[in-house]
């Protein structure tokens, strides 16, 4: 598994503070060796992750997102950004059959595959004391406004055969007893 360097941890921690994210960085491992493994095993072959990005555009440049809410000791959102061309690439990989248009195999291909990257770092982040729950996939075709509202997301890139796929994410500790 790829684990976020402490490196690029320290220097998005050292920015100044109106660059610096609202979201502690250590939850973002989990999201990112989760989908590490989970694209290698549907996929085979490597899977590089590129670096650590912030954004605060509350809009995706993606042409397919993949859309689930956390809920818990967790609040925020994952969101899985990749283009069509590799939308079509990673279901026709995984079914074993050409896909050339976005029909809803291939929609429903897609929107599983973040369900299970996101449901593999929810049982991640229990082991480590964080329980959370999360919400069935929204799959939105073409560039979409997210709104995270207060808070920023990290955005780290992962390249594999079939194309790239972002993972963007806002998460925070929820104030309170965790429930929302």
């Amino acid at each position: 598994m790829i684990a976020v360097p402490q490196s690029e941890i320290t220097s998005t921690l050292l920015a100044p503070p109106t660059e610096r994210p609202n979201m502690d960085v250590k939850f973002l491992t989990p999201f990112i060796n989760a989908a590490v493994e989970v694209l290698a095993a549907e996929l085979g072959g490597p899977v590089e992750r590129g670096g650590i990005a912030l954004h605060r555009s509350g809009y995706t440049t993606n042409d397919v997102s993949v859309i689930l809410t956390i809920v818990g000791r967790l609040q925020g959102v994952v969101v899985y950004g990749l283009s069509q061309s590799t939308a079509l690439a990673m279901v026709s990989q995984m079914i074993g059959q050409p896909f050339t248009q976005m029909d809803e195999l291939v929609q429903s291909g897609v929107a599983e595959v973040g369900n299970v990257i996101t449901g593999r770092a929810s049982m991640l982040l229990a082991s480590a004391g964080f329980v959370t729950n999360i919400s069935v996939p929204t799959l939105v075709i073409g560039k979409a406004m997210i709104s995270v509202l207060d808070f920023q997301r990290l955005v780290v890139p992962l390249a594999f055969k079939c194309g790239q796929m972002e993972v963007h994410l806002a998460l925070r500790e929820a104030s309170g007893n965790g429930t929302g």
